[in-house]
């Protein structure tokens, strides 16, 4: 399979690093076009993919295309792919934040195989999680494609298009809000003694685990803090101060504010 990405951005990036780390597909049969190659030729080049001379070459050799554009350049990119797409009934992914399958389907054609991908940066090292959303003209062949591709770099999950902004917002965009907690952390482990590196070191060994304590456990994460917060003891104390400073809702805040941003 020829793997085709129109734009090549941070998160295209991360996916084609997945890829090829997961040997899901090989570099040379992943083919890319962006606006500006000063931005992603020394990449492709460092692995190996094949750099198309422009969008039109992406589509007719590539057996799937992902859009990886900027939501407000679609119809600018799409407009002189529509013959393209409808003549050889290519899947179109979308990774397009915002960009519902009927939009894409008004400029494409119903008849075209779209499929809403939503993946976070975590994909990058096969740990991501992926969100999807398909059109009836995708169901048979491109979503199980859409399935099998992005399950190799992580878990993906058949998800309603009313609950993609929340999805970005607690996978897509979270990732930066936990990079935050972790360099705060690391921060403060810095104000008592610890040199940065090994603040980090700890701090983002700790989370993997909790993480993955979470995922293993029967408990919710609050029975497990509760487990780790002896009475009388210093965990307690430090999550009494992180509530009387407002660590939740200023959580519920950051994913609100997301959620408004992605629905606009």
């Amino acid at each position: 399979m020829k793997l085709g990405f129109i734009g090549v951005g941070h998160m295209a990036q991360a996916i084609i690093l997945g890829l090829i780390k997961a040997e899901a597909i090989a570099s040379a049969d992943i083919l890319v076009h962006g606006g500006h190659l000063a931005n992603y030729q020394d990449f492709a080049k460092n692995n190996n993919l094949q750099i198309m001379t422009d969008n039109q070459a992406v589509v007719e050799k590539a057996n799937v295309v992902i859009l990886a554009v900027k939501p407000q350049q679609k119809a600018a990119v799409l407009a002189d792919l529509v013959d393209l797409f409808q003549k050889r009934q290519k899947p179109l992914f979308s990774l397009l934040s915002g960009v519902s399958l009927a939009d894409l389907a008004a400029i494409v054609g119903e008849q075209v195989p779209i499929v809403r991908v939503m993946p976070n940066l975590n994909v990058q090292i096969k740990h991501g999680i992926t969100a999807l959303a398909a059109n009836q003209s995708a169901q048979e062949k491109a979503l199980p494609v859409a399935q099998n591709l992005f399950g190799a770099i992580g878990s993906t999950l058949p998800l309603a298009e009313q609950d993609f902004s929340t999805f970005v917002a607690l996978a897509g965009s979270a990732p930066a809000f936990v990079y935050l907690f972790i360099d705060a952390l690391a921060h403060a482990g810095v104000k008592y003694g610890l040199t940065k590196k090994q603040a980090v070191a700890i701090v983002s060994q700790m989370v993997a685990g909790s993480a993955q304590l979470v995922q293993e456990s029967e408990q919710s994460p609050w029975d497990l803090a509760d487990a780790v917060a002896s009475p009388g003891g210093t965990t307690i104390a430090g999550l009494l101060a992180l509530q009387e400073a407002g660590f939740e809702p200023a959580i519920t805040k950051a994913v609100d504010a997301t959620i408004a941003k992605d629905s606009e």
